[in-house]
């Protein structure tokens, strides 16, 4: 995602052994569905044989997710990939929690 490696996007999360997909923001997750679900349905209809094949039509399904979370970050003026991980993701959910309590 974002043009990171998936070791990158571990140590921009600060993530040794802990799942990837556990860490993700609920859009971050949706962005990499959004590829998973493109890439699934570019190869059913493209039916790749070979491994180059296969490697360009999950290039296409990657590009789709990329090119909305860049359209996003467009619209927002801001970044999409979130270095929180869960504990901190966590943390900022008790604190908003916290304030609308009082």
């Amino acid at each position: 995602m974002a043009g990171l490696t998936t070791r990158e996007y571990k140590n921009l999360k600060d993530l040794k052994k802990e799942n990837l997909r556990d860490n993700m923001t609920n859009l971050e997750l949706v962005l990499n569905m959004l590829a998973e679900t493109s890439t699934t349905e570019l190869s059913k209809k493209e039916q790749p044989k070979s491994f180059s094949e296969n490697k360009k039509v999950a290039r296409k399904g990657g590009s789709v997710a990329g090119n909305a979370r860049k359209d996003l970050e467009k619209k927002l003026g801001d970044s999409v990939v979130s270095p929180l991980n869960a504990k901190e993701l966590g943390k900022r959910l008790e604190e908003n929690n916290d304030d609308t309590e009082e």
